[in-house]
């Protein structure tokens, strides 16, 4: 535990002092020349990334340089979702107090808890699927909440859907220097793009509609017993 803080720690520092963008461009080039190892070392560093609020789509993008399309996506959707229960866990049994505040600053979150009580996995996928949630903040958010760990855990596949399409615009970079890059986008990719943003518009909508009729039964259920 103390090994996992002080790295925690070190990497953290090193993010905050250097540029983020070339700590991990070098961080995958140091992956790709451990070899057989360097699959190990992509989802242990995908999981610190995702503990401490660093943006993932770098490495996610990453994956798809380093193994392609299909493993690429098998590895980063195996890792963001071992990362995302680590900050699960870490939000309700270690950092309650602190997660709750930061969730005061964000009113989407305020309903989450009574929607998530009667349709657990239902919004856990939703929010999973649209962009409005912040993926990072959520793990932890959802770890307040009084969802368990396995709707949880089940909820989190609607990561897929995006993790895959970075993936693949990751592969299609091919070096990863060229990382981050403006790069010339093919028609195959804008139609995946337009996709997945429909899944996430029509994800946003459908949560927000939850929510909102769950809110208003609860409303209703407040006044009829005064």
């Amino acid at each position: 535990m103390l090994l996992g803080i002080a790295l925690a720690i070190g990497f953290a520092i090193v993010v905050q002092r250097f540029n983020l963008q070339t700590v991990l461009q070098n961080t995958l080039v140091w992956i790709k020349n451990l070899k057989s190892l360097g699959v190990l070392a992509f989802i242990v560093i995908y999981n610190l990334a995702t503990v401490l609020f660093i943006p993932g789509s770098l490495l996610t993008l990453g994956g798809g340089v380093l193994y392609g399309p299909l493993w690429g996506s098998v590895y980063v959707v195996i890792a963001a979702t071992l990362g995302a229960i680590t900050a699960f866990l870490i939000g309700r049994y270690f950092a309650r107090s602190w997660v709750s505040k930061q969730i005061q600053a964000h009113p989407k979150f305020q309903m989450l808890d009574k929607a998530i009580a009667q349709q657990g996995i239902k919004i856990v996928l939703l929010t999973r699927l649209s962009p409005v949630f912040p993926f990072n903040l959520l793990n932890y958010a959802f770890g307040v909440t009084c969802v368990s760990l396995k709707d949880y855990a089940i909820g989190s596949i609607g990561m897929i859907p995006g993790s895959v399409m970075y993936v693949y615009l990751g592969s299609l970079a091919g070096d990863i220097a060229s990382l981050g890059m403006p790069q010339e986008i093919n028609p195959q990719v804008q139609t995946l793009q337009w996709m997945i943003k429909i899944v996430g518009f029509l994800a946003t909508v459908a949560v927000t509609l939850c929510i909102t009729r769950i809110a208003k039964k609860a409303l209703s259920q407040s006044i009829s017993t005064r």
